[in-house]
């Protein structure tokens, strides 16, 4: 199987993911997995379903393009999609994964605002007098 091509959401931000066998190398909408998302906390999120199988990306190149949403999100977003991916090069890897959580898709997304409020839920202030 040389080519995989997944997709992963968060809120409204959209990965799309393609492995393919190659160069090692991990790019985020053309830039480097480092310079996309500094904090190293986001790159960890990235490739947490990696490292929860103790796999490698050796002999893989991976190429995302995400959209929408903040840098949480799209990293959320793409971690899904390779949590996916991996699922995909493997079958036996997605009890290992569903464990984790990685699998599912997170649901939460940000309430609508009403009208007559200030915000989704918040009020305007009332004044008695």
């Amino acid at each position: 199987m040389s080519d995989v091509n997944t997709i992963g959401r968060r809120k409204t931000a959209v990965a799309r993911l393609y492995l393919r066998e190659g160069k090692k190398r991990f790019l985020v909408n053309g830039r480097k997995l480092g310079d996309y998302f500094p904090p190293m906390r986001l790159q960890q999120s990235v490739l947490h379903p990696v490292e929860a199988l103790s796999a490698s990306l050796a002999g893989y190149s991976v190429q995302v393009r995400v959209s929408g949403g903040g840098f949480r999100g799209q990293a959320e977003a793409i971690r899904l999609a390779m949590a996916r991916a991996m699922v995909v090069l493997d079958p036996e890897h997605k009890p290992i994964l569903r464990r984790e959580g990685l699998i599912t898709r997170d649901p939460r997304m940000v309430e609508r605002k009403k009208y007559g409020r200030r915000k989704a839920r918040r009020r305007f202030q009332f004044s008695k007098r």
